[in-house]
This record gives structure tokens, C-alpha cells and sequence, in this order.
């Protein structure tokens, strides 16, 4: 709009012409500042005043306490204050000079400078700039509040001494640190030095364990190949070792069956041949003896028995006893009864146990048989001839 204007975010408006006071304002103009407001034309006159950061370089001869004449080079930082009352007095005194402010500004600064400066000796200065500084602006507070500004910073940038004092002042701990610069060089060099001959005697040791273990390996890699030189005859003598123990163990095996089929097809049926024969014999054998034996008890038996049988048949005939008589027949029938019990027998396929005792044993149990059949004959007569007795006593004792 024509007639409002707006100040920017760094600078205030001043309007004048207005006759009432504003609040809180002691003046006879309006200060605007971060908004903006209508100015009447021909009635109000609105002029603008910075409020942005400025810098000030001093430059300045100053004469310390001990008479040295030092150059000091120094900056301020500062700006008209952001309230009214700064505002007002910047107004009044730099509205229509503002470009003037630094130069203005700079000469204050600079006399409080060689003031702070002639209380101090050269040591302090260099060791305390701050101080200084500091000293210096609030030294220049006063008459900054009085033009409305605001200091943000002062440093002092160079000393500068024409008569050689600070160089001077500086020369023996100079010497000082070149000599120890120099000790520490020569220490630097013999570490250095040092370093070195370590350094080429690893290297020398490292080359002479390269050297043995390149050797090491040249040794290896050649044994390696003598080795895979000889891999073809020795794998060649090894299948022919093993071909030769495969053909003796298949010769082994070999062996061992045609053993087997002789011990199975020649031995065993020549051992059971030998033993059947054998067996064969000695049962010819048992059985001749056991014919013999069996003849000679049978004609024992017989003879036994014919003379038992004459003595009962002489008994019987005298006693008369019919039983006696018939056991005599029997008796005269024994031989041929142990004849055919022989020839039965040695007619018949039969297996002895007990060799010539078996034999024995079975021509006895005939023969026994026989006089069992005899006793009992025997038995009966002995039994009937008390009868007999008693039936002749009468009649012995009639004939009496």
C-alpha cells in the first residue's frame, strides 16, 4: 500500500510529525519495529535505522607501562540496541550519519584502548588479551549506552613491538626450544638410525628365512616329483604284488579244496571201506568163534545132560517114575534141540554186542532153557515120589 510501510526484520522505523507521546516512549517520534504502520502523508515523515551488526578495525600506538611503544591491532563487533532507549539515542546522534558509526565508534574503542594498554606491561598483553579486551569494553560501556550501542565482541589481533622487545623476550625460550629441537632431532636421527639397523637386520633375517624356506620348498617340490616319477613302478609293483597275492591265496584255496575232495571222495569212503571189512571180520571172526564155542558148550551141555539123563533113567527104572521117563526122552532130544539152536544161529544175520561173552550168553540162554525144562521135570518127580513110597510101603509091608 501506498502510505503503509513495513520496516525489515534489521532495522526500526522512525515516524515523526505525530504530536502525542507514544507509551513508554520519551520522545517525540514513533519507533516501529517488526510490524508495520500507516505514515500520513505530508503530516509524517518515516526514516529508517539499522539495527544490523557493524565492525570496527583499531589501529593504534599505545605506550605500555614499562615505556615500550607497542602497535595493537584490534576489531569490535557491535550494533545499535535493540530497545527503545537505544534506539532513540543511535537515532538522534548517527540517523542522518550512519555510515559514520564504525569510524565513530573505532575512535572510542582506540582510546580506551592505549588507556588499558598504559596500565600493563608487555607480558601482560601478550598473555592476557582477554583481559584487556574485557577491560576495554567496559571501559567504553558509559559512552556506549549513551550513542545506543551494543557491544557484542572485541579481540585484539597483532601486537606489534618496533624496538625488538618482544622478539628479545621470546629469544631465550627460543633458544630454548631450538636447542631442544635440536636434541630432540639428533634423538630422532639415532632412534632413526636405530630403526634402521633393525630395520635392514629383520630384512637381512627375513630374507635368510625366505632363502631357506624357498630352498625348503625347491627341496620339497623336488622329492614331490622324484616321488610322482616313481608313482607309475611302484603302483605298477604294487598291482603286481597284489596280483601275485591273489594268485597264492587263489592257489591256497585251491589247494584246500582238492583237499577237501580227496579228504571227502578217497579218505572218508577208504575209512568206511577199512571199517566195514574190518567190522565184516571181526564179525566172521566173533561168529566163528561164537559157532565153535556154541558146539563145544552144546556138546558139554549134552554130555552133561545125557549122563544126568542115565543116572534119572536108572533112578526111574528102578523107581518106576513115568515122569522121570519122560524127561529122559526129552533129555535124549537135547542134543538135537541145541543142534538146530546153532544152526539157526549161525544161519541167522545177526549183530553181537558182546563179541565171543554175546555168544556165549545166547548158546547158554538155549541150553538153559532145556534144563529148566529138565529141573522141573525133576521137581515134579522128586514131588511124586513120596507118593509112590507111601503106596508101595503097604504093599512091601503085605508082601512082608
Amino acid at each position: 500500500m501506498l502510505f503503509w510501510h513495513v520496516p525489515a526484520p534489521n532495522e526500526a522505523m522512525l515516524i515523526s510529525g505525530s504530536k502525542s507521546k507514544r507509551q513508554n516512549q520519551d520522545t517525540q517520534f514513533r519507533i516501529v519495529t517488526g510490524h508495520g504502520s500507516f505514515v500520513l502523508p505530508v503530516k509524517q515523515k518515516a526514516r529508517m535505522l539499522s539495527l544490523a551488526l557493524r565492525e570496527a578495525e583499531i589501529t593504534e600506538d599505545c605506550v605500555t607501562q614499562q615505556g615500550i611503544r607497542l602497535n595493537v591491532r584490534a576489531v569490535a563487533v557491535f550494533k545499535v540496541g535493540d530497545d527503545a532507549v537505544s534506539i532513540a539515542n543511535a537515532a538522534r546522534r548517527f540517523l542522518s550519519e550512519q555510515d559514520q558509526m564504525e569510524e565513530l565508534a573505532g575512535r572510542i574503542f582506540a582510546g580506551h584502548l592505549r588507556s588499558i594498554v598504559g596500565g600493563l606491561t608487555v607480558e601482560q598483553i601478550i598473555r592476557e588479551r582477554n583481559r584487556v579486551s574485557q577491560e576495554v569494553i567496559a571501559g567504553s560501556h558509559s559512552e556506549m549506552e549513551k550513542l545506543g550501542i551494543v557491544v557484542d565482541a572485541l579481540q585484539i589481533q597483532e601486537i606489534e613491538d618496533s624496538t625488538g622487545y618482544i622478539n628479545n623476550l621470546a629469544a631465550p625460550h627460543a633458544a630454548a626450544v631450538a636447542s631442544q629441537a635440536r636434541i630432540a632431532q639428533a634423538r630422532a636421527d639415532q632412534e632413526a638410525s636405530e630403526r634402521e639397523q633393525q630395520a635392514a637386520a629383520l630384512k637381512a633375517e627375513y630374507e635368510r628365512d625366505t632363502a631357506i624356506k624357498r630352498a625348503g620348498f625347491l627341496a620339497e617340490t623336488e622329492q614331490y616329483n622324484a616321488r610322482a616319477a616313481q608313482a607309475g613302478p611302484l603302483a605298477q609293483a604294487r598291482a603286481s604284488h597284489e596280483v601275485v597275492e591273489e594268485q597264492t591265496a587263489l592257489a591256497e584255496r585251491q589247494a584246500a579244496l582238492a583237499a577237501q575232495r580227496l579228504e571227502a571222495e578217497v579218505r572218508r569212503p577208504a575209512d568206511a571201506e577199512a571199517y566195514r571189512q574190518r567190522t565184516l571180520a571181526e564179525a566172521a571172526r566173533d561168529q566163528a568163534k561164537f559157532q565153535a564155542d556154541g558146539s563145544a558148550y552144546a556138546e558139554r551141555t549134552v554130555a552133561q545132560a545125557q549122563a544126568d539123563a542115565n543116572t534119572a533113567r536108572a533112578a526111574s527104572l528102578r523107581d518106576g517114575n513115568q515122569e522121570l521117563i519122560a524127561a529122559n526122552r526129552i533129555v535124549e532130544n537135547l542134543p538135537a534141540l541145541a543142534d538146530a539152536a546153532a544152526r539157526g544161529m549161525s544161519g541167522a544175520d545177526l549183530t553181537v554186542l558182546n563179541g565171543t561173552n554175546g555168544v556165549n550168553e545166547m548158546a547158554a540162554g538155549v541150553v538153559s532153557q532145556g534144563l529148566a525144562i529138565l529141573h522141573a521135570i525133576q521137581r515134579g518127580a522128586n514131588t511124586a515120589k513120596p507118593a509112590v513110597d507111601a503106596k508101595r510101603a503097604p504093599h512091601i509091608t503085605d508082601s512082608n
